[in-house]
């Protein structure tokens, strides 16, 4: 089969080379025939260094991080629907109920991310880039499962369009394209991305049942007076439920166990940086610890959280090990890395606490600190460049 498609690849690539009839869809026909195969560019003279970790296999290590939220966000969505309506909710039934529910996003995000970037290529004359390849699947994780397709694709497309193209395309864009489309979908259309009935999808046949709070719309909404960590136990969070992810949320991130074997995956491989995981870790440690120890009694409940509550609650860690750790919107020294992600875990706790509008947090502090990445970098080298001994 696949000598087969190597022959018509072969026989066809003459019409889409320079010159050719068909030369404007060139980068359609590289990205199809780099699916099946390693390019084929050959060097031709001189000496060349060759780096083992080139963009696809950078891409494929990624997407490979993702897939125990990926899976995971299938069977939670599954189970969850199963839940509502009463049906049985053992593993298979809820893995199927899922994959109806998580595929038609994913080839929605696919879909209409893949025409974006081919028609970008197209104007520009440009290879398509494998980095959408992490783009299409980290977007629909980040949504509610009930989101709308045509929602969905609005979404992908805002991301794409705005969050990258217009920068010049992959390896240029100055904000995480899936998270760019997820809050313009949350500032856009409110109402499919916030409360509490939009986690879980709902049978048409029990259009009476209500899906359960999530923890975060829980803790939003605790009395000052009330002990936060023992209402939130008493609606059945307890820190290993929120652990392992088995409630309502979206797709990808409820997991935080899920989110710790990628996190570990991607350093491993060199490819996340440990030092922006563990500034956020220590970010929302630190200001969760201050916060609890400037608590009164008149205070917002918030304030009195376990700090640890924070690193397993809502979208923080698959936050700060898929989104973060990007290395085209992140800083590139490592003394900002550190910054970055300290920076990130405390805007996330000071968010959620004092902004019960938006009770998540960790997205926009993620985009928040994107756009002063360039500028942690710029102080970082101007810094090491003042220790320098000058010239005599």
């Amino acid at each position: 089969m696949m000598k087969i498609i190597k022959s018509v690849c072969d026989a066809q690539r003459h019409h889409f080379s320079h010159g050719g009839k068909l030369e404007r869809f060139k980068p359609l026909f590289d990205a199809t025939e780099s699916f099946f195969f390693i390019p084929g560019i050959a060097t031709v003279s001189d000496a060349h260094v060759r780096d083992s970790l080139d963009l696809k296999r950078f891409m494929s290590f990624v997407i490979l991080a993702l897939m125990p939220s990926f899976f995971f966000g299938i069977y939670n969505a599954g189970y969850q629907a199963l839940i509502v309506s009463g049906s049985d909710s053992v593993f298979f039934p809820a893995f199927i109920k899922g994959l109806q529910i998580v595929l038609p996003l994913v080839i929605v995000s696919y879909t209409v991310g893949f025409f974006w970037e081919l028609l970008f290529a197209v104007i520009r004359k440009k290879e398509i880039s494998e980095g959408f390849l992490v783009t299409g699947l980290l977007f629909p994780m980040t949504l509610p499962p009930t989101i709308p397709l045509w929602q969905a694709a609005v979404g992908i497309s805002f991301g794409v369009v705005i969050g990258k193209e217009i920068f010049g395309g992959t390896g240029r864009n100055i904000l995480n394209p899936a998270l760019t489309g997820r809050i313009f979908l949350f500032f856009a259309y409110p109402v499919r991305m916030s409360g509490n009935s939009v986690w879980t999808v709902i049978d048409e046949k029990t259009p009476d049942a209500i899906s359960g709070a999530t923890p975060l719309a829980i803790a939003a909404i605790t009395q000052p007076d009330q002990a936060i960590d023992t209402v939130l136990s008493q609606a059945g969070y307890s820190f290993t439920k929120l652990f392992m992810g088995v409630y309502p949320g979206s797709i990808g991130e409820t997991s935080a166990l899920a989110c710790l074997i990628g996190a570990l995956l991607l350093i491993i491989t060199g490819i996340a940086s440990y030092r922006i995981i563990a500034g956020g870790v220590l970010g929302v440690l630190s200001i969760g610890w201050l916060l609890n120890i400037l608590a009164a009694d008149s205070s917002m409940a918030w304030q009195s959280l376990n700090p640890c509550s924070h690193l397993v609650m809502g979208g923080f860690a698959f936050g700060i090990a898929f989104m973060a750790t990007d290395p085209v919107t992140a800083p590139g020294t490592d003394a900002s890395k550190w910054i970055y992600g300290f920076a990130i875990g405390a805007l996330t706790v000071l968010i959620r606490v004092f902004n019960p509008a938006y009770p998540e947090g960790v997205m926009l502090a993620i985009i928040f600190m994107n756009l002063f990445a360039p500028l942690l970098d710029y102080f970082t080298i101007k810094q090491r460049l003042r220790k320098r001994i000058a010239n005599v």
